[in-house]
């Protein structure tokens, strides 16, 4: 692209490449640098090459381009190490990563790395041909949420590389039955205890691990495993770390403020050139890493002037408490992102009831196509706390995710904020005695993985550890030499062998199409049951669930047809360290209407446990149901 075209592009906040213009680019003559800095009135190149002196290699302000400086230095070569010395008119000076490095030091040193990507040979073509052709809408979603760093690591607890981890990862993945890995953020940052959510490298992948071209390999591993790739991205705030890009040019740059709870600094959602930074930053990760999705951290804190300041009262122009710039800054992001990865999945951590935000653009919606349903997981978890022998007076925090279950397009989550600071694992957090812990929790997950929408699990959940995630250890393997452990990680193998088989479970998990209420309200016996519907009737299944540790003998449920009902799975399977109280296999449906089905069938239901059961397909099958879609996306 001709230079005047970038520079225009990029003040207007269009420039969707401005990595392939900013930062370093080496040539046959040696390394382009380029920077944008417009209150600096010196900047110089200061590197591993020329000792470090901000005289050697001094940068010139492009005339007419708005601050950006920019220089070529020869005899440059991949791995040098860098800065930019950044002076400005009020004395200040500083030393500078690259805001579009490609690659950094290893923390804690904190210098840009001269590096190219371009050699990279990619080796998934057919999964990016499948993908592209698939509508994640009508797809199963059963997302591993994972923190590179502590999935596994060797005996001096060094973590595993990039390359390591695509010799094991992609194949666990796949004998569990997870369809898509979730990464906690691999973009550089300072200070592990962050876990990749304060940053200072937005381009540059953790060297951590490995090189960019590892992690391109890892990628690349889990994509010809069938493996869907999702980055944890964080628009939202930055840390404050002398090199990174808070108060870049001597004075606040790409942010504005302070943020009130974190730390860190926001970025300034009114200046396109900022805009323009980090939508180029997410095209980037689909662009030269082949990633499918993104989920974009801390939106509500993006969305509300006055999060986090109880006693503030700030207005925006209209007179409201939104945020109008992030506001626009999700609308332009999602916008870019599908227009050129119609297959991405956008998903937003937003924890509040703010409307609209996975519907499109043209309808005034913020355009992700997924939000995180932390409602239901916060009632969840605390009803899964409480007595079950009192669990009636709770009922409510069952249910109530499906007063709004379609409003939004959900995704599940038991993610890695649950097993941290004191909150305890999921499995401690379970009431009772160990033994009924472990009962809970395969309460929990069925609950889960029966209730409509996409689902996400935090590495190690699986096997259900009783202490804590920590970052800077491995998980604890060795759990699994127990049986209750071991066995728990065979039920959620299960469960989510049960899931990819049966379609409705996720072909209209996002419309009311594919749930309907059977029972929702026998809060005396704790007792859920509700039909899961997917394009073809004979799919459909009917889920029961008893939150209560008492046995349900000839337990009356309505079902929609006179057929012969065969379970499909039973949390209480001693195979899964269940009880193995005797339950019927199949049961004949009566011509006696109950609650809203004109037939119905009786069950013993073990004490808590959950049912599945599908009807027996008869010989002539029905036509297949024909449904007016509500998809959003």
């Amino acid at each position: 692209m001709e230079k005047s075209k970038a520079i225009y592009l990029f003040h207007e906040g269009n420039y969707k490449k401005s990595y392939e213009f900013f930062g370093s680019h080496l040539s046959k003559k040696g390394c382009t640098f380029r920077v944008w800095a417009p209150r600096a009135d010196y900047v110089a190149v200061v590197g591993s090459f020329n000792d470090w002196d901000e005289a050697v290699n001094p940068m010139t302000c492009l005339p007419d381009s708005g601050g950006i400086w920019e220089c070529e230095i020869p005899d440059i070569k991949r791995g040098d190490l860098y800065k930019y010395y950044i002076s400005n008119p009020n004395g200040r000076k500083s030393y500078k990563a690259d805001p579009y490095a490609l690659k950094a030091e290893e923390p804690p040193q904190t210098a840009s790395m001269v590096w190219d990507i371009s050699d990279y040979q990619w080796q998934d073509d057919d999964w990016c041909l499948k993908r592209g052709k698939k509508n994640v809408m009508k797809e199963p979603m059963n997302i591993y949420e994972m923190h590179l760093g502590s999935w596994k690591t060797h005996e001096d607890q060094t973590p595993y590389t990039y390359e390591e981890l695509a010799r094991e990862l992609p194949s666990y993945l796949k004998e569990m039955g997870y369809t898509h890995v979730e990464f906690l953020p691999v973009m550089e940052h300072p200070f592990g205890g962050s876990w990749g959510y304060q940053l200072t490298g937005y381009f540059a992948a953790t060297s951590r691990y490995g090189d960019p071209q590892g992690l391109m390999h890892l990628i690349d591993a889990l994509h010809q495993a069938d493996i869907s790739v999702i980055l944890d991205w964080v628009p939202g705030h930055m840390c404050k770390d002398a090199h990174g890009l808070a108060e870049f040019d001597g004075e606040r740059l790409y942010d504005n403020k302070d943020h009130p709870e974190w730390g860190t600094a926001e970025f300034d959602f009114g200046r396109p050139q900022v805009r323009n930074f980090l939508i180029s930053n997410a095209y980037f990760w689909f662009d030269k890493y082949h990633i499918d999705g993104l989920r974009v951290d801390g939106v509500a804190s993006m969305l509300y002037l006055n999060y986090g300041m109880p006693d503030a009262n700030l207005k925006n122009r209209e007179g409201g408490d939104t945020n109008l710039e992030a506001i626009e800054f999700f609308k332009a992001l999602n916008t870019a992102i599908f227009k050129d990865y119609p297959y991405a999945i956008m998903a937003a951590e937003e924890s509040t009831s703010y409307p609209l935000v996975t519907m499109p653009v043209n309808k005034d919606g913020l355009g992700f196509n997924y939000k995180w349903d932390l409602g239901w997981m916060h009632d969840t978890l605390s009803y899964m706390q409480t007595d079950p022998y009192v669990r009636s007076q709770f009922h409510d925090k069952l249910t109530f995710s499906m007063a709004y279950a379609f409003s939004e397009n959900f995704i599940l989550p038991l993610s890695h904020d649950e097993v941290v600071h004191g909150k305890a694992s999921i499995l401690d957090k379970m009431f009772g005695s160990y033994e009924m812990k472990f009962d809970q929790f395969r309460l929990l997950y069925a609950y889960m993985f029966f209730h409509p929408g996409k689902k996400l699990n935090f590495m190690g959940n699986e096997f259900a550890p009783f202490i804590e995630w920590r970052y800077d250890e491995s998980l604890e393997w060795f759990m699994l030499d127990y049986e209750p452990h071991r066995l728990t990680k065979d039920y959620i193998q299960a469960l989510n062998k049960v899931y990819l088989k049966e379609p409705a479970l996720w072909q209209d998990d996002h419309d009311w199409t594919g749930f309907e209420w059977i029972d929702p309200d026998d809060r005396e016996t704790s007792v859920l049951s509700f039909r899961r519907m997917g394009d073809n009737p004979d799919d459909d299944l009917i889920v029961v669930i008893n939150f209560c540790p008492i046995e349900r003998q000839d337990f009356r449920i309505g079902v929609p047809t006179d057929r012969t009902y065969r379970t499909v799975f039973n949390s209480d399977d001693e195979a899964f360290n269940g009880h193995g109280y005797p339950a019927k296999k199949t049961a004949k449906a009566q011509k006696m209407p109950w609650k809203n089905q004109p037939y119905s069938i009786t069950l013993n239901i073990p004490p808590s446990s959950a049912i599945v059961m599908k009807g027996i397909v008869p010989r002539v099958k029905p036509k297949k149901r024909k449904r007016k879609s509500k998809t959003k996306k």
